[in-house]
């Protein structure tokens, strides 16, 4: 039966592995954003610029980060590996392996800010992916070891989650979009309001499935009309990510559901197998005692 459900979980799963694969697309992290000058073409760079000291607004802000140690992927996913401290199911280690990556990447980089809408698509993604996983507590143990890796504190990510959900019950899509647009005075209009006056706000993927939530929360439905709403009119910016990260995590669902569905009928199949093989011994043993009872009145008679 194992070999089975593995093999059913794989061919459903395989294709929507590029979900939790890193962003390819150029981003600056800490080192990139730090080493690379920026310059117009009417003023060439001149031969004795220095990594972190461009006359940019990105460059006066984060120019002292310059030459700054950087952890690296693989230290994560060493630490990562350290702090789970057993062998990871083999249908989940490439998908754990890439979410570790992923979120490395997000948290290295210059502009990364932790708040409660990116805390809840952290705990959501990973609720989802691990949802079925056979053991609960390593699954759970698996989640605190991947914030470790990148130096979160998993207690306050599940706690800033929680505020961002207790917030988001019994509120209308437009509650959440006049927040959005830095109305009020919730955590959602604070993160709002400080990502309008950031020019080098960076929208992660946690961030969009931490707004697909609250739809989910608030009985909005889970559009990209909506999504380009809230991000881009309501907040202000690029929503062409966050589009793409919606439709992404709509596959990934609909391969999840038809993931439960499947080991559902495999479980069904399985338990309605074992009933007919009790059923066959519990006859064998009856034929047997029958067959007992036969010989030994026969050689009663004998007697």
């Amino acid at each position: 039966m194992n070999n089975l459900l593995q093999i059913c979980l794989f061919l459903t799963l395989a294709p929507s592995m590029a979900f939790f694969a890193p962003v390819t697309t150029a981003r600056r992290t800490f080192a990139r954003s730090m080493v690379k000058e920026e310059f117009s073409l009417s003023s060439p760079p001149s031969l004795d610029s220095k990594a972190g000291k461009a006359d940019t607004a990105f460059g006066k802000r984060f120019g002292h980060l310059a030459g700054k140690p950087i952890k690296t992927v693989s230290e994560s996913m060493k630490i990562f590996s350290e702090e789970c401290g057993g062998p990871i199911n083999a249908l989940y280690r490439n998908y754990l392996t890439d979410l570790v990556a992923t979120t490395h990447l997000s948290v290295v980089d210059a502009r990364f800010v932790m708040d409660p809408v990116w805390a809840l698509g952290f705990t959501t993604v990973t609720d989802v992916l691990l949802k079925n996983y056979p053991e609960k507590e390593f699954a759970e143990k698996m989640v605190s070891s991947l914030a470790k890796a990148v130096d979160l504190d998993y207690n306050a990510v599940k706690q800033d989650a929680g505020k961002i959900s207790e917030w988001a019950q019994g509120k209308s899509a437009e509650d959440v979009a006049a927040a959005l647009r830095g109305e009020g005075s919730s955590e959602i209009s604070s993160i709002a309001n400080a990502a309008k006056g950031d020019e080098f706000w960076l929208y992660t993927r946690f961030f969009g499935i931490g707004l697909i939530k609250i739809m989910e929360i608030t009985g909005t439905e889970v559009t990209d009309d909506v999504m380009n709403k809230w991000v881009k009119e309501d907040m202000g910016k690029s929503s062409q990510k966050a589009t793409a990260d919606l439709d992404q995590w709509n596959g990934l669902n609909s391969k999840l559901t038809m993931m439960e569905t499947l080991m559902k009928e495999i479980e069904i199949r399985e338990k309605k197998k074992m009933a007919e093989r009790l059923e066959d011994k519990a006859k064998a043993a009856i034929a047997k005692a029958e067959r007992e009872k036969k010989v030994e009145e026969a050689l009663k008679v004998e007697d």
